[in-house]
């Protein structure tokens, strides 16, 4: 937040309490003109060490002691400040005429105790006490108010930290999308390279244009759907060029693509995963692909046969890992996952609703 922002709230902040308090004390004077009652000291007095009162609970003694579960203290320093204040009106400001409401009724009490007997003109103890319940209840809205304040900053303040861990997060599972498929893609063009294949040049341009997709189009917190469809398309065609058998891989696309997002480099992994044990160490490779668009709903099909493969423990199913926390993360409540093991084929299901998300820049 700069400079100039900062003042423009406090400025705004300052107006809202000024014209608040204005507003009350707007409507204490009523009766002053009901009845064309002099305002007295005493009405100053009273809301001027009001509003101290206030902020001086406000900002000082319910964070710094009520928060701080320092009760007892707490209401110790309230009662001696609320003693003082009593002390001070009593002694120089109560004995002039009152809030004109007050002083009707002490009028009414006084006339009654004149019927009544000698003790003429001395207003009922409960007229003296009601400087107290104004303060007393200056208090408690005050408390009130900076107790809710903080209960709520702090919920937004835990939104914050879970939102800035949840990014944190994203950005290392991106950062290890990117390492993970170039260093399987390099391992296609070497393949290519070390046979002498004329199709390295292929392989190099198709690769160039992945990459060019991965450093301009990632960095935004959704992309379009068209583009990571056609994106795993040209993994397809790397794949292609090195391997031997390709009659067993395919891609199927159903439905609307267009103006659909979804989060990048969020379905490679499967394909990865894919080519990584569905390819024989002669070359060939089965690996169907099926992707299924109706409305915001996208439906993603892919199986691949399981061949002879000795899994390395360090390495192994990163891929996997890394999309399963995402999806979580992003998707939490609109993605069903299903992944099945049987007779040497593997199978994953995902099912997805692309509306959780917009193209936004991280």
């Amino acid at each position: 937040m700069n400079i100039e922002k900062l003042k423009n709230n406090i400025s705004s902040t300052v107006l809202i309490h000024v014209i608040i308090w204005g507003l009350f004390m707007s409507m204490a004077l009523i009766p002053f003109y009901e009845n064309s009652t002099d305002i007295n000291a005493d009405f100053f007095v009273q809301w001027v060490t009001g509003i101290a009162l206030f902020y001086l609970n406000y900002y000082y003694l319910v964070p710094n002691l009520l928060l701080h579960k320092k009760a007892g203290l707490y209401i110790t320093i309230v009662v001696v400040i609320l003693l003082i204040l009593m002390t001070i009106r009593f002694l120089y400001f109560m004995p002039e005429v009152r809030n004109p409401m007050v002083t009707r009724l002490m009028n009414t009490a006084a006339n009654n105790q004149l019927q009544r007997g000698p003790h003429q003109g001395k207003p009922p103890l409960f007229f003296k006490i009601i400087p107290t319940l104004f303060y007393i209840f200056i208090i408690a809205a005050s408390t009130v108010i900076r107790t809710l304040t903080e209960y709520h900053n702090n919920e937004q303040n835990k939104l914050i930290m879970e939102s800035n861990r949840t990014a944190s997060e994203l950005n290392y599972l991106r950062k290890q999308t990117n390492p993970h498929f170039l260093f399987n893609a390099l391992n296609s063009i070497y393949s290519l390279a070390y046979k002498k294949s004329d199709l390295v040049p292929d392989a190099i341009v198709t690769l160039s244009e992945m990459m060019r997709y991965m450093l301009y189009e990632t960095d935004n917190q959704t992309v379009f759907l068209e583009k990571e469809i056609n994106y795993i398309k040209n993994y397809l065609e790397l794949q292609k060029l090195r391997l031997n058998n390709i009659e067993n891989i395919y891609i199927n696309i159903h439905g609307e693509t267009r103006e659909k997002y979804i989060e990048p480099l969020l379905l490679i992994s499967f394909v990865e995963n894919a080519f990584k044990y569905g390819t024989d160490y002669k070359g060939a490779a089965y690996v169907k692909i099926k992707i299924s668009i109706e409305n915001d709903n996208l439906d993603f099909w892919i199986e691949n046969k399981i061949q002879d493969y000795t899994k390395d423990p360090d390495n192994s199913g990163i891929g996997m890992n890394n999309i399963e926390n995402r999806l979580d993360l992003l998707y939490p409540n609109s993605h069903q996952l299903t992944i099945l093991e049987t007779d040497g084929t593997y199978t994953a299901h995902l099912k997805l609703k692309l509306d959780q998300l917009k193209k936004t820049n991280t």
